[in-house]
């Protein structure tokens, strides 16, 4: 089962072996409401279905079918989606009108790719899977008729790359990379403006973040709708378990690892933990107060633990009398979960992992319909922020 950037490296790998071609669509630029942020793609092959998507389901369909001779050039192409009302558009070259009511406007990239010419972007995002660490990259999306650089043209960052990628003119290529830096040092994607005597040029510089790790302490029953459900938002899931007959590998198909680990010996898996979601819950008190006690040593991004709130209190309460300075303990949420009124393993699961998503989010978890603001503000994570225009040297 895979999702999200798996399911979009998955289809690259079968289509390397096949020597085929695609369509790569990305989302580079969201004005007013929409599904997905920019950063969202989607692959189209020649043959066969699409992988991933750009919108809520309102925008594939069109974007597939003329995805192939919007390209037919082999150059990269914008193409603006609006979901404002049908009567609102009066403009001929507006964008593309779907009539939901939504008044926003996507913006959508598209590029081929093949086997004789292909998307660097793509093999990036495979770096980024592979390696563990982010990358970024600098995409032009707008430029001026006549400017030395064009739509697609890049910056990539990443530590396995030389620093080989150039923009044509060379006080941009100077502007963008620093900005390009400024990205993967704060973590966060930003649409950018620069500007000459001449005209405008709109970067977006984007984020590649690795793949969210989930690090499940506990093999029980209510462990397995946990694993699931955290595949299907494409995370990796260790599960982990001092028990042998809980911790076999055929009981968690989903998972990317299921280790059995004696909870007695000193705790060396930090390097499994340390910038993890991690979610304890072996129903076991000895096991949940050494694996607590570890995790809390050292630099989780969420801790997580289930229970009652007064068996954890007792916990930490144990764990203080032998370790005294515990690191972690700003990150520790127990009992585990977002108050949801369910008590199936299921429901348990979805209470997690939405308490995990909005502490990722920075959001306070409760219901949209309380939220004055827009759903999407921007946010360390988000990819919405417009940075002022920048003055460029003439070149």
């Amino acid at each position: 089962m895979l999702s999200g950037i798996s399911a979009l490296l998955g289809a690259l790998r079968a289509l390397e072996r096949d020597n085929g071609q695609a369509v790569l669509a990305t989302v580079v630029k969201v004005e007013g409401s929409a599904y997905r942020r920019p950063g969202a793609r989607m692959l189209i092959p020649l043959y066969g279905g699409t992988v991933g998507t750009i919108s809520g389901g309102c925008l594939e369909s069109e974007v597939a079918k003329k995805a192939w001779w919007l390209t037919d050039s082999g150059e990269a192409v914008i193409r603006r989606y609006s979901t404002a009302t049908q009567d609102d558009d009066d403009d001929q070259d507006a964008a593309l009108t779907f009539g939901l009511g939504c008044n926003g406007t996507v913006h959508v990239l598209l590029e081929r790719h093949s086997a004789e010419k292909p998307l660097a972007v793509l093999e990036l995002l495979r770096k980024v899977r592979e390696s563990g660490q982010a990358g970024a990259v600098a995409t032009v999306i707008g430029s001026y008729r006549n400017a030395r650089v064009r739509v697609g043209e890049r910056l990539y960052l990443h530590p396995s790359l030389s620093d080989g990628s150039r923009l044509l003119d060379s006080a941009l290529d100077a502007e963008v990379r620093a900005d390009l830096q400024r990205t993967l040092t704060d973590g966060r994607s930003s649409l950018r403006s620069y500007r000459d005597e001449r005209g405008e040029i709109e970067v977006f510089c984007e984020y590649l973040a690795p793949q969210r790790r989930l690090v499940i302490f506990g093999a029980g029953h209510d462990a397995q709708p946990l694993t699931h459900m955290a595949k299907l938002l494409d995370w990796h899931v260790s599960v982990v378990d001092g028990r042998a007959h809980f911790a076999r590998a055929e009981r968690f198909p989903d998972a990317d690892t299921v280790l059995q680990v004696d909870a007695r010996p000193p705790y060396d898996l930090h390097t499994l933990t340390d910038g993890a979601m991690v979610a304890i819950m072996s129903h076991s008190y000895s096991q949940d107060r050494h694996w607590l006690g570890s995790v809390l040593q050292g630099t989780p991004a969420y801790i997580g633990q289930l229970g009652p709130r007064d068996r954890t209190e007792r916990l930490l309460d144990e764990i203080r009398q032998h370790s005294p300075h515990l690191p972690a303990l700003e990150c520790l949420h127990y009992p585990i979960g977002l108050d949801i009124g369910g008590d199936t393993p299921e429901s348990v699961a979805t209470a997690i992992l939405a308490e995990m998503t909005a502490a990722i989010n920075l959001r306070a978890g409760g219901m949209l319909k309380h939220r004055q603001a827009a759903i999407h503000t921007p946010t360390p994570l988000d990819c919405s922020e417009i940075v002022p225009a920048t003055r460029l040297s003439a070149s």
